[in-house]
């Protein structure tokens, strides 16, 4: 009887299941805490797309789990000289048109992501902005220029933002929000908002003997208790856990945990524009405000480590935070800033959350810590398209964020923190930390890099534009019957692997 009581309250709470497997397919079902807001890898970032981006796309070139640049669809490379790449393309490279991937696709590629009106995510130097020309020089065959030397060049154009799409499929739709322009394990089928997506196996993959199943099936469940009753009963194979589940499924052996420290981080973006953000010395009030451990432990169980903006899962270039001044709760400093800077009778401020669960716990949490402060912040949720649009509008006082490091202290430091950079939602500027960008991009001795991104790293701390709360471990639980399913910081949704064995 409870058994049947838990199926029929997923049912209730997220409709039937339309699909399933036929006999003799292989099926993922897969269970998302999240609805996506599209697919075109130069344009979205929301983590609720980019499970279905790593499926449909494929770059230049990837990473293995040490950080190392591998070849994907290029076969090897070389570097004539400090500003010149040259990239030597696989020859049986399909997309899921049918028609073959050649040189002219890279440069298309590549001079969409550097046209401003694609609004592309890349178009920024801490990714493909320094690119100077992209030539086809025969079919399999490409030659980048670079306005200047880029250190991180490889490891930019290994991401999901960079990847290599079809031309004809961007000119037949206008773009790829809801289309299909991949070379990857998977196809884009279909898509019904707030219930699922399908995607199909790609029979034409370049990567021999994969994808491994037939389907993959994602269904959104944004209620936890849903996702888990799902995966109990056999409806979905894999889930996003958050930590309440572990505990729950504790000495269940049908079902098994997979986790691992994320290169994410959760933070408060301020808008650095806007009275009273405009003043540091609010910013590091905000910061000393904070009982981070206290977060941690209602918006993820415990389940994370206080970070900065550059995580102990990037190796030698995290800086621990944890002895920072501006991380440790000191209320009666942070009092005696806001009277220093002309709020010490506190302000109102709305806290815009959305996206995931977490985030929102965050939220609640920090509108009750600020509270000594006299700053009485308002929580306002958004739907997952609202909050994307207003972050890329930098419409917003105060946003919840997680973001994501990267593979680079490039992307850590410069994608966020660099004027007029990509992902600088809080609009901060500061010349000292433009300039230690530019040096560290330009040189490729790694001493040198990294003493200049240990100071940049230094200032952004000290001036607080984004206020940095922790870097969670990222969990999934999936049936006994899936097989060689691997997550892992640098491709959390490798998929194409993955076998059904029951």
């Amino acid at each position: 009887m409870k058994k049947v009581c838990i199926v029929m309250f997923a049912l209730l709470l997220f409709g039937a299941f339309p699909g399933g497997a036929a006999a003799g397919e292989k099926v993922l079902m897969f269970g998302v805490d999240a609805e996506p807001i599209g697919f075109d890898p130069h344009t979205i970032s929301a983590v609720a797309s980019c499970r279905t981006i790593y499926q449909l796309y494929n770059s230049l070139v990837g990473l293995d789990e040490k950080l190392n640049v591998v070849p994907e669809l290029a076969k090897s490379w070389e570097q004539p000289d400090d500003v010149t790449y040259v990239f030597h393309l696989r020859d049986d490279v399909k997309f899921h048109s049918g028609r073959k991937m050649t040189a002219a696709d890279v440069k298309y590629s590549f001079e969409r992501i550097l046209d401003s009106k694609t609004g592309a995510l890349a178009n920024s130097p801490s990714y493909a902005g320094n690119i100077a020309s992209v030539e086809a020089v025969d079919d399999y065959t490409v030659r980048f220029k670079l306005k200047q030397i880029t250190a991180p060049f490889l490891v930019n154009v290994s991401h999901a933002y960079c990847s290599i799409v079809d031309r004809e499929a961007v000119e037949k739709n206008g773009d790829l929000l809801r289309a299909d322009g991949g070379t990857g394990p998977f196809t884009l089928g279909e898509w019904t908002p707030d219930n699922r997506v399908v995607l199909h196996k790609f029979a034409d993959y370049f990567v021999k003997g994969e994808p491994r199943t037939d389907r993959i099936e994602y269904y959104v469940m944004k209620d936890s208790a849903a996702r888990l009753a799902a995966l109990r009963t056999g409806r979905v194979s894999i889930i996003n856990a958050d930590t309440s589940m572990l505990p729950v499924v504790k000495g269940d052996t049908n079902i098994y945990t997979v986790s691992y420290q994320s290169f994410n981080y959760s933070a408060l973006c301020l808008k650095t524009t806007l009275a009273p953000f405009r003043d540091p010395r609010v910013r590091q009030a905000i910061s000393l405000a904070l009982a981070r451990q206290d977060i941690i432990d209602i918006a993820y169980n415990g389940e994370a480590e206080i970070s900065g903006f550059v995580p102990a899962s990037m190796g030698h270039w995290a800086v621990d935070v944890k002895s920072h001044p501006l991380y440790r709760q000191d209320l009666k400093k942070a009092k005696e800033l806001l009277t220093a800077a002309g709020f010490e009778k506190g302000f109102d401020v709305t806290i815009t959350v959305g996206l995931l669960d977490s985030l929102r716990d965050i939220g609640a949490v920090v509108q009750q810590q600020l509270a000594p402060l006299n700053i009485r912040a308002s929580v306002v949720n958004k739907e997952n398209a609202e909050y994307v649009d207003q972050w890329r509008a930098h419409n917003f006082e105060i946003m919840v964020c997680q973001n994501v490091a990267g593979f680079d202290p490039s992307r850590g430091v410069e994608f966020f923190f660099k004027t007029g950079a990509a992902a600088n939602i809080a609009e901060y500027s500061n010349a000292r930390v433009d300039e230690l960008c530019t040096l560290a991009a330009g040189t490729t001795d790694q001493a040198k890099r990294e003493t200049y991104y240990k100071e940049a790293i230094g200032i952004i701390l000290d001036e607080s534009p984004n206020v940095v709360i922790a870097s969670p471990r990222e969990y999934f639980l999936a049936g006994t019957g899936v097989e060689n399913f691997a997550p892992s910081a640098v491709n959390p949704y490798r998929l194409s692997a993955v076998e059904i064995s029951q």
